[in-house]
């Protein structure tokens, strides 16, 4: 049988043939813009991967974005979006299947973008990312002020220069990229940034955040849509103010920030206050302050003036308690009398208690008792003391032997002893009586009338030697005695004659000084 081959055709491998149409569509298609409907993405692949199709009402084609194209696009992919693909035509041999590799990915117009951005806008609303509740006031005179934006644009120049008009504070830069690819990663890591400092890097944490950049189309402003700077705006301890675009441009940032501000000179103008405006307020308050204290002063005087009338008169109000006071006054001085004539009487009866001739005799007993005690007391003790050497005596005579001499020795030394003590006793109670004689006599001198008359005053005495204690009862001619403290004068009555005749002196009296 023949084996013969039944075409001259060359054979192909399968891998051949697979190579060899890649190639082909590779050369022939190159880099493409692809425009349709993204369908079938599930999110990423475990490794970074995105695999999902590009349709239209006709065909559909297979695309793959790569892990590392995938982090730097603007645009992520989302079921039902139409975009733009742009990418190379490729065939992957394990499936027979052609695809495009996607390097960029952006909408289909603004329609697309619009409607990625509605549908996000709900998204976050929904979890309460624009509720009007989380807002925070803004600090009416801010110290720091926290600035994200361009270092290099005209943005923060204006602010800058609004802010020296109005109120100068001190700024803090974060320098970002406002535009492309990185700007929300960069505008969201910024906002983190400001509201980790806490002084102790060297860095004042601000008081205020602006997030500013100049007016642009919808692409240029869609890194503010990112979802991961609208959630740390919603997160910011610090507020934040959202100046991004000119007064028609909205973004997501706007709707998440405590305020929006409808260009970046404005946020400047929300942030701060007029420094002139200020000052005006403060000395409009300054006046009006005064002006209430002073209402407030009157007031208060007219309040107390009305009082005042309803009040009784101070005299009224007086009366009773001074009539009070006055006869408590005539109260005082009775009771003032009836005292001093009480103490007067007291004293005059103590005085009869204790008068000359008492005190003389009192003396005199405690003077002779004193005398009695002492002869009793020395003839007690000498009486005693011989007693005790006749005993001694005798009993010396009937013994002889030495113990027995030594006791009456030692007997003899303690009667001595006891001898010693008792007259030392004796002269201490003479002592003690002494001091009682002593202060007796010192006031038998105080109450005698002889201290009278050493102090300058007269006893004047008639012929009886009795007192006289008024001058009516002087005599014409009779004569009369004029003690003083030294000595005795006689003298001639006379009643009539202011004057007294010429004293006779006369030796002084031995006796009559008391």
């Amino acid at each position: 049988m023949s084996t013969e081959p039944s075409s001259n055709a060359l054979e192909y491998s399968v891998s051949e043939v697979s190579h060899a149409v890649k190639r082909t569509v590779e050369d022939a298609f190159g880099y493409v813009r692809v425009r349709g409907e993204i369908s079938g993405f599930r999110g990423q692949h475990g490794s970074g991967h995105a695999y999902f199709a590009l349709k239209d009402e006709k065909a559909k084609l297979e695309a793959v974005i790569w892990k590392g194209v995938f982090n730097r696009l603007k645009i992520k992919p989302q079921e039902g979006l139409e975009v733009i693909a742009t990418g190379k035509i490729t065939t992957y041999p394990g499936s027979s299947k052609y695809q495009i590799v996607i390097d960029r990915l952006e909408p289909a117009g603004i329609g697309a973008l619009m409607a990625l951005l509605e549908e996000r806008k709900n998204k976050l609303a929904r979890e309460g990312l624009f509720d009007p509740a989380n807002k925070k006031p803004l600090p009416y005179l801010p110290k720091t002020i926290g600035v994200i934006t361009s270092p290099t644009g005209a943005v923060i120049k204006d602010i800058l220069h609004r802010l020296d008009d109005r109120f100068p504070s001190h700024v803090l830069l974060w320098p970002v990229r406002v535009q492309g690819e990185t700007c929300g990663e960069e505008v969201s890591r910024a906002i983190h940034g400001f509201n980790t400092f806490s002084g102790e890097n060297g860095f004042i944490k601000p008081d205020l955040l602006i997030v500013a950049r100049g007016g642009g189309s919808l692409e240029d402003l869609w890194g503010f849509n990112d979802e991961a700077v609208v959630r740390a705006v919603a997160n910011s301890s610090i507020p934040i103010i959202s100046a991004v675009g000119h007064e028609t441009d909205w973004t997501l940032i706007d709707y998440a920030a405590d305020k929006r501000a409808p260009t970046p000179t404005g946020a400047a103008e929300m942030a701060v206050p007029v420094k002139r405006d200020l000052l005006s307020f403060m000395d409009d308050l300054d006046r009006r302050h005064k002006s209430a204290a002073l209402r407030l002063i009157d007031r208060h005087k007219n309040h107390v003036t009305n009082l005042s009338r309803a009040l009784p008169k101070a005299d009224t109000l007086l009366a009773l308690p001074c009539q009070r006071l006055d006869a408590l006054d005539g109260r005082l001085l009775q009771a003032l009398n009836t005292y001093l004539a009480k103490s007067k009487a007291e004293f005059k009866q103590l005085s009869t208690r204790h008068s000359l001739d008492r005190l003389s005799l009192r003396l005199h007993s405690q003077r002779q008792t004193i005398q009695g005690f002492e002869n009793r007391l020395v003839h007690g003790l000498e009486r005693r003391h011989q007693q005790g050497k006749n005993r001694l005596t005798a009993c010396s005579s009937r013994l002889s032997s030495r113990p027995i001499l030594l006791k009456i020795t030692n007997t003899n030394e303690k009667l001595q002893n006891f001898q010693a003590t008792k007259y030392r006793a004796f002269c201490q109670l003479i002592k003690l009586h002494q001091a009682g004689l002593t202060k007796l006599s010192d006031n038998l001198r105080l109450l005698s009338y002889q201290g009278v008359l050493e102090r300058g005053f007269v006893l004047i005495k008639d012929e009886t030697g009795k007192p006289v204690r008024s001058s009516k009862k002087i005599g014409t001619g009779k004569e009369y005695k004029a003690q003083f403290f030294d000595g005795e004068a006689l003298f001639l009555g006379q009643r009539k004659q202011t004057g007294v005749s010429k004293p006779k002196i006369s030796k002084p009296e031995q006796g009559n000084l008391f």
